[in-house]
């Protein structure tokens, strides 16, 4: 039980401290459920405080044995290496098991996006005078005007807007907060769904300043929000699937299209490093085709 109460205020800190997703949260929970299995000891998990360095290699061993991609074993270290901190920082254990461990490079893929034209298909999934076509559309024009995550957007509230302004105040991870502007479509938007918001709110007499809420007044989760996004994608003539960070992906690129330079689009999406942003430059060939064609005399000799 004592072991099993650090595991729960790990995910306490997760959730109120670091503001993650609730999928993020689980798969943490996860992976850490799964590290004490493989290292249990005759029906009896280890504590903490004793997990050594064959324990780290034989659950190594062990996701090299399921063919888990370098990607997903990257991803498993990671959440154990931030628990382990989590419990050092904590005087838990001074353990650190995982300091020193080196996976197999992770894979990188390029991140999928929209192309303009795609994402006015999707908007005009919203056309309607529904609650959740007018929710819906707010939704979107917020998500593809701000990059935010999908986790900003459903702990988004009223008083972060800026309507005046037009700026949205977001709490990102790690308690980093960031301002980011938005335009006279995500505007439009929110002010059509803010009626319509506020009156299902009275009518069923829930207090809260959330923006973005469900059928029955209450905050709209992250899943929440995916299926939504997932429902709405099935009413286009769009083929591919779609979750939170496709639109987000969609606002990075096409700022870095149209000439925003790195940082900017770094101090957008709320990313700590820029080598998380750089990501996106392998997606923008187009711009630097069209540039190179332009300026380079012999580029089309």
């Amino acid at each position: 039980m004592f072991e099993l109460s650090w595991l729960e205020k790990f995910v306490g800190f997760l959730q109120f401290e670091r503001h993650y997703s609730d999928k993020t949260i689980a798969a943490y929970q996860l992976d850490i459920k799964q590290f004490m299995q493989i290292v249990t000891i005759n029906d009896h998990a280890k504590s903490f405080k004793k997990i050594d360095g064959l324990d780290v290699t034989s659950y190594l061993e062990t996701l090299d044995q399921k063919q888990l991609s370098p990607n997903s074993i990257a991803r498993k270290v990671s959440s154990l290496r931030t628990f382990y901190h989590f419990l050092n920082e904590n005087d838990y254990t001074q353990l650190t098991p995982f300091t020193g461990i080196i996976t197999k490079k992770k894979q990188k893929r390029l991140p999928e996006f929209f192309y303009p034209k795609e994402m006015m298909v999707l908007l005009q999934s919203t056309q309607g005078e529904t609650f959740a076509d007018k929710r819906d559309r707010a939704l979107i024009e917020l998500l593809y005007a701000t990059g935010m995550r999908a986790s900003e957007c459903v702990q988004l509230t009223l008083p972060q807007l800026d309507w005046q302004n037009q700026i949205v105040l977001i709490h990102g991870k790690g308690n980093k907060d960031r301002y980011v502007p938005f335009g006279r479509y995500a505007k439009a938007a929110l002010l059509t769904y803010r009626t319509v918001r506020d009156s299902k709110v009275a009518n069923l007499e829930t207090t809260h300043d959330f923006v973005f809420i469900n059928q029955r007044g209450q905050p709209l989760t992250t899943r929440g929000l995916e299926y939504i996004l997932d429902q709405r994608i099935k009413h286009t003539s769009l083929t591919s699937g779609i979750h939170p960070h496709m639109i987000r992906h969609t606002f990075a690129t096409q700022m870095l299209e149209n000439g925003a330079d790195m940082r900017t689009v770094q101090e957008l999406l709320g990313h700590a490093s820029l080598a998380t942003t750089q990501i996106y430059t392998h997606v923008t060939m187009t711009h630097l085709q069209k540039d190179y064609r332009k300026y380079f005399p012999r580029a089309t000799d």
